[in-house]
Order: structure tokens, then C-alpha cells, then sequence
């Protein structure tokens, strides 16, 4: 992206605070002006004191000269604290709240967006980090050296040129003919380092993807003892980026040497020119000093008008991977209008196909009924694609063909939140947010009372656990154990009541006497509902109305657990091998052995 495209893109958001743009102009033009004070200043003061010199006057007749320079300059110098003042605080007040409006904004476009977007290789949680923490500072500091910075020094570099034309046309095209190649030089700096900071936005998204991968699997890292290895990794990375770092510093160095000796250059040629003028006679003595100061007053400026326009560079090459975030208008999420006053639950899937953005094939051809008010199973294989039936329920993801359908509505004509509102989803593995017990139990419903909180705890029979911990309720909810964690999503769903319910694995990570009071909970809470289960343990899905059983992204069979068992196909292949790896038939001869009534109970 261009700097011009950049500035486009940032102006809808800093157009709100149109009036203090304007008055940072204002105070930029009269600071430029009171910059040009001391050359004009010096130059009276020194012809002033070269004529009374000549003509034998002494102090006597020239301290008035002195008190009236100081009074000039140092109300120059209380003027322009003021000015720099305005000029920093309304640039930092604009910096400040556009910098709130990017961030606000791309978290919103991310909350938008489908899960497809987030499952991309390069859209991982590090590099997505890092374009907007690094994409937001880099555009920050264009606002600011460009409300703050850059109009001051150009303004005060401009004035100073036109001030040079007008004292002296060919003292200032000396001045002028210095800025072309200053300016070149420049572009031609910023245009062989924008590959090299492109690799560095890269490896710096690599390196902190890196380093949150590292912390998220640290546990597999140690167990396997890997440390060295993983290390490695990262220091390859790291050296890669310091290579890359010392090629931007000695591109930079070597530029930036070439320029002061330019600027240097400029400095001698006024210097001679005007003492030439002088000796002319074309020129007081003043003169010298006073196009050396207004020249510094131009090559100073451009000085830091070449830093400043080196960090916008760079800041592009950031402002690139936040916008891109901002961009992904295809990955939103499209939702409909429909919200019936009432949900039936029965949903079809006719011939659907689905691949994941990764290139994963899914599902192919699958058609199913999930009848409303009652109970459906998804049995297959690990990767048969039962998970992702329920994600295209959910309209997390939308298939690449075929029909899905809502009491008779395409899912897709349905409001979004108001068909999430409605449906309760608990996963294999359910994501605890940073906070207390209470507050993640509550985030089922946010409108519930503590006694709400409570009997959704009991329903899950974690309310005496919670009481047993130091703090209650109060807790820190990521502090507990896996199964503790697995509760907790349970008990949202309780709270929310949702009249739609997805489970996924519901019970992997408790125990048999938990999963045992889970399931209890939930045949009670099942009860008018529709449900869709997941589940390897075959216990979990007996009593289902339906079940469907997926092979390779496709369903193969489908009735009740009888008529599948007597089909003698892959169902029955999975309740054998279920079977076998419980180890069935030991169980139920130590049942035998201890008695009827003890078989009585387990059945």
C-alpha cells in the first residue's frame, strides 16, 4: 500500500476531530512563522552593532539595542512553548482516540468473521497479534509525525525557503537545489529497505506465534523433553531476525551518510556565496548569519522530515497486515433477518458438501434429518465428520453445496444471534475464560441471579466442589482441573435452557462416576428438546431416536441402535470394537460373580 492509500484509509477515522485537525494547523502556521524570529533578530542585531562600531559609539548608545532583542526573543521563546504545546496535546488527543477506533474496529471485524478465517495457516493467534498490536502502534505514529511532526517542520522548511527567495533569489536556489537530491536520496533509502521490512513484519509474526505455541504446549514440550529442540527453533527465528534487523541499520547507515554530506555541502556553498556578496558589497555582514540560520531552518527540518518519513515506511509495511485483518470482508459472516417466534428444531441436510479452507474435504453428499423434539446420534470414526455437522448447524461454517435447512427455512435466512441465542453447544473441549467460577458459569446468561448460578452448578454436579475451594464462587476458574473445567461449560448450558442442544464428546474428561451423574443431567434437561450428540462412548447414544453413522465425510448407515446392530455393518464394527477395548465380557462376569442384585443395578 501506498502512503497516499494509507492516508485514505485513515481518514474516516480521524475526519471526527476535524476541529482539532484545524486548530493544529493554526498553531503550526504561527509557530512556522515565529520560527523565522532569530535570523531576522541576528541580522538587525549584527549590522546594527557593526554601525555603531564604525561610527566610535560604544554601549552607552547601543544597550537599548540589547534589551529590546531580548524582549523580542524571549516572548518569541514564551509564544512558541505555548504553540509546541497545543500542537503536541491536540496531535496526542487525536493519536489517542484514533488509536482507540483502529483497535475498536478490528476487534469487531474479528468477531465477524467466520471460524474459517481463524483456522488459516497464516491467520494463527500470534501473527494475528501482531498485525493489529504492531499495525495500530505503526499507524499511531504516522498520525502522530504527521499532526505533530511533519507539519510543523515542513511549515517552518517552507517559510524559511520563501524567506531566502525574497532576501536573496540566488542564495535560495542554492538552498532549493540541495532538497531534490536530499529527497532522492531518500526514496531511493526507503524503496531498498521495503523488502527487508516486509521479512521483518514476517518473522516478527513468526516469532511471537512462536513463542505462544511454545507457552500453550508446554506441557507436551517437557513431557517429551524437548526443550533443546524447541529452543532451537526459536533462536533460528531469532537469528534471522537480526540479520535482517543489521541489513535495515547499514542500508540506513550508508544512506544517511551520503545525505549529511549533501546537506553539508549546501551549508558551504551558502557560506561562500554570501561571504562573496559581502565582499561585494551586495550584502551587510548580517546577511552571512542570517541565510546560515535560515538554512538550518530548511536542512534541519528535512533532517527530521527524512527520520519521520523512514518510520512511515516502515509503519506501511505494518499498516499493510492491519489492514489486511480490516479487509477480509469475504470471511464475514452473512446473517439473515428470520426470527420466528418460535424454534420447532428440525433441521435437514441435503447433499451437503463441505472443505475447510485448509483444503480438507469434510463431507460429502451427506443427507440427514434431525427430527425436532428428539434425540440424534453422530457415530463414526475420529475425522468421519460428525464435529463438522455440527458446525454447519451452528453456521459457524456455510457448505460449498447442498441444502441446510430449519423448519423448512435455509439456515442461512435465519438472524445469526437470534439462532445462537438458541442453541446450547458443549464441546469435547470447552474454553474457560480468564475469571472466576461464577463469572464463566454466568456467561450462559448474563441476566441470571447467583441462585440461577447455583442450580445450574448442582445440575452439574460441581456446586459442592465450588464450596469447597477457598473462594467459592469467587475462584479463578482456569485454575481447575479438566473435568472441574468440563462441568463449568455444562453448567452454562443448564443456564442458558436453550431449546436446541449440540453435544460434542459432553463427558470426555470426567470419570465414570461424574459422566454417570452428567448423563443423568442430562436425559433430564433432554427431555421436549431437540439434541444432537456426539460421543465414542456408545453407552452415551443407545436410547437415541436416530442414529447416523458417518465414513469419510459421508453417512453409511442410519435407524436405531437394534436395527444398526443387526445390519452387521460399520456400526456394529464400532460396537465391537467398543466392546472389546472395555473389555465387556470380564465386566460382566465380575458383575455375575458378586451377584444379581449388583448386575440388577449396573443394568
Amino acid at each position: 500500500m501506498s502512503l497516499w492509500e494509507i492516508i485514505k484509509r485513515l481518514l474516516p477515522f480521524v475526519r471526527p476531530y476535524r476541529p482539532l485537525v484545524i486548530a493544529t494547523l493554526l498553531l503550526t502556521l504561527v509557530g512556522s512563522l515565529a520560527a523565522q524570529v532569530n535570523p531576522f533578530a541576528l541580522r538587525y542585531t549584527v549590522d546594527t552593532v557593526q554601525r555603531l562600531l564604525s561610527s566610535g559609539q560604544g554601549l552607552a548608545q547601543g544597550w537599548h539595542l540589547l534589551l529590546w532583542v531580548s524582549v523580542i526573543l524571549l516572548g518569541k521563546e514564551i509564544l512558541n512553548a505555548g504553540i509546541t504545546f497545543g500542537q503536541k496535546y491536540f496531535g496526542e488527543k487525536i493519536r489517542i482516540s484514533v488509536s482507540g477506533a483502529l483497535s475498536e474496529t478490528a476487534v469487531l471485524r474479528l468477531l465477524s468473521y467466520q471460524l474459517g478465517y481463524f483456522t488459516d495457516a497464516g491467520n494463527q493467534a500470534g501473527r494475528l497479534q501482531t498485525r493489529i498490536d504492531r499495525g495500530v502502534e505503526s499507524l499511531m505514529k504516522l498520525v502522530q509525525n504527521f499532526f505533530i511532526d511533519i507539519l510543523p517542520l515542513f511549515a517552518n522548511a517552507l517559510v524559511a525557503l520563501v524567506v531566502m527567495f525574497v532576501a536573496n533569489r540566488w542564495v535560495g536556489l542554492v538552498a532549493l537545489g540541495v532538497l531534490p537530491v536530499y529527497f532522492w536520496l531518500s526514496y531511493r533509502q526507503a524503496d531498498r529497505l521495503n523488502g527487508t521490512r516486509r521479512r521483518l513484519r514476517g518473522l516478527r509474526e513468526e516469532k511471537n506465534h512462536g513463542l505462544l505455541s511454545l507457552i500453550d504446549n508446554i506441557t507436551v514440550i517437557k513431557s517429551f523433553v524437548r526443550e533443546d529442540y524447541e529452543a532451537d527453533k526459536q533462536l533460528a527465528v531469532q537469528d534471522r531476525l537480526e540479520e535482517a534487523q543489521l541489513q535495515t541499520r547499514k542500508t540506513n547507515f550508508r544512506y544517511d551518510g551520503v545525505k549529511t554530506f549533501v546537506e553539508q555541502i549546501g551549508v558551504v556553498a551558502i557560506i561562500v556565496l554570501t561571504a562573496y556578496l559581502v565582499l561585494a558589497g551586495q550584502m551587510s555582514i548580517g546577511a552571512i548569519m542570517f541565510h546560515v540560520l535560515l538554512f538550518n531552518n530548511v536542512s534541519a527540518p528535512i533532517r527530521q522530515l527524512h527520520r519521520i518519513y523512514d518510520e512511515m515506511n516502515e509503519a506501511l509495511t505494518y499498516a499493510e497486515g492491519f489492514f489486511s485483518i480490516l479487509d477480509a470482508q469475504d470471511q464475514a459472516e452473512r446473517p439473515g433477518r428470520l426470527r420466528p417466534a418460535q424454534l420447532r428444531g428440525q433441521f435437514e441436510l441435503r447433499r451437503v458438501d463441505f472443505t475447510y479452507p485448509s483444503g480438507t474435504s469434510a463431507l460429502r453428499g451427506v443427507s440427514l434429518t434431525i427430527e425436532a423434539g428428539r434425540t440424534t446420534a453422530l457415530v463414526g470414526l475420529s475425522g468421519a465428520g460428525k464435529s463438522t455437522v455440527l458446525n454447519l448447524l451452528c453456521e459457524f461454517y456455510r457448505p460449498n453445496a447442498g441444502q441446510l435447512l430449519l423448519d423448512g427455512h435455509p439456515l442461512g435466512d435465519y438472524d445469526l444471534h437470534y439462532l445462537r441465542q438458541h442453541i446450547g453447544l458443549v464441546l469435547q473441549k470447552n474454553h474457560i475464560f480468564k475469571g472466576t467460577i461464577e463469572e464463566n458459569i454466568r456467561y450462559g446468561n448474563f441476566r441470571a441471579t447467583q441462585a440461577d448460578i447455583e442450580a445450574a452448578a448442582r445440575q452439574a454436579y460441581l456446586h459442592q466442589q465450588i464450596l469447597d475451594l477457598p473462594l467459592g464462587y469467587g475462584s479463578d476458574a482456569q485454575q481447575l482441573s479438566g473435568g472441574q473445567q468440563q462441568r463449568i461449560a455444562i453448567a452454562r448450558l443448564f443456564l442458558k435452557n436453550p431449546p436446541i442442544i449440540f453435544l460434542d464428546e459432553p463427558t470426555a474428561s470426567l470419570d465414570a462416576i461424574a459422566t454417570e451423574q452428567i448423563k443423568n443431567s442430562l436425559d433430564a434437561i433432554k427431555q421436549g428438546r431437540t439434541v444432537v450428540i456426539i460421543s465414542h462412548s456408545l453407552a452415551q447414544i443407545f436410547d437415541s431416536d436416530c442414529i447416523y453413522v458417518l465414513k469419510k465425510g459421508e453417512v453409511v448407515e442410519h435407524g436405531t441402535h437394534g436395527q444398526l446392530y443387526e445390519q452387521r455393518g460399520t456400526y456394529r464394527e464400532i460396537f465391537d470394537a467398543s466392546a472389546r477395548s472395555l473389555n465387556i465380557g470380564r465386566l460382566a462376569k465380575t458383575l455375575a460373580d458378586d451377584g444379581d442384585d449388583v448386575l440388577d443395578t449396573a443394568l
